[in-house]
């Protein structure tokens, strides 16, 4: 008896991580649109570099902009000048689409494969006299918690102000998650 009951909890501890990426076994997909979001295809890079790379369990992924998959920028501009707090938030939420996209691709379409976000690195261009970094990027780390739930969304992060980004983009975004083999 006791034998059977390690095995049990052995077996949920080696699927677990792959299970609980969503919860009720609800996938990533339908967690989106079930909140009206649509995961675009993965954006190209923008310059000489590669939009992820694979290093073991590890995936680390590029700085996204808040980019429609037709190219096009949804937001553009410096938050606390040209653009509320809000609406910074709003550019870090498509951004967090691009990284789901860009996740998908490096588990061959497979999101189940996602078992922990690690860490989020947020850059916010933002005006000398701006503090609330944390809350823009918060568009970003709030949409991957919901979709990824409570056990694989939840992540390490930084939000920090810079003086411009690439394309005149209020926030760019990257991210480090561990996949499964």
């Amino acid at each position: 008896m006791m034998h059977r009951m390690f095995i049990r909890a052995a077996s949920r501890h080696a699927l677990g991580p792959q299970l609980r990426f969503s919860s009720g076994g609800v996938s990533v997909e339908k967690k989106l649109e079930d909140l009206g979001e649509v995961l675009p295809p993965a954006p190209k890079p923008g310059g000489s570099f590669v939009p992820f790379a694979r290093t073991g369990n590890l995936v680390y992924v590029s700085g996204q902009v808040p980019k429609r998959a037709d190219g096009t920028l949804t937001h553009t501009g410096v938050v606390g000048k040209d653009l509320t707090v809000e609406e910074g938030a709003a550019a870090a939420r498509v951004v967090a689409l691009n990284l789901i996209a860009q996740m998908k691709a490096a588990c061959d379409g497979d999101l189940r494969r996602v078992r922990k976000i690690v860490k989020v690195e947020g850059f916010v261009g933002a005006d000398v006299s701006f503090a609330q970094h944390p809350k823009v990027i918060n568009g970003c780390s709030d949409l991957l918690t919901e979709v990824f739930g409570p056990q694989v969304g939840p992540h390490t992060r930084f939000a920090v102000g810079v003086s411009s980004l690439p394309l005149g983009v209020p926030v760019e975004i990257s991210c480090i998650f561990e996949i499964a083999p």
